[in-house]
């Protein structure tokens, strides 16, 4: 009689608890759904919701795009916020603040 390739485990028997387990509890959350479920306007924009945030984002479809445009725009920022602040330090040393 040949060998079997693999040893079969015994059954586990499970509780009863595990085989037939209580209904979900009715927590506010699931109400909720249930009623933007059961209007069809309100599951439609839940719908949409779902779609736009799935959506793929500028940055993930031209990262080399948004990584180029957003170190142009952190640099005009830094500058402008340097060259504001060297102003206002010019005008208070001028005494016209």
């Amino acid at each position: 009689m040949p060998n079997p390739s693999h040893q079969h485990r015994p059954r586990v028997d499970l509780p009863d608890w595990m085989r037939n387990p209580e209904p979900p509890r009715r927590t506010p959350g699931r109400r909720l759904s249930d009623l933007v479920d059961s209007v069809p306007r309100l599951h439609a924009a839940r719908r949409r919701l779902w779609a736009w945030r799935d959506r793929s984002r500028f940055g993930e479809r031209h990262p080399v795009v948004a990584a180029i445009g957003s170190f142009v725009f952190v640099g005009v920022t830094a500058t402008c916020l340097v060259v504001g602040t060297l102003y206002l330090l010019y005008q208070i040393r001028r005494g016209a603040v």
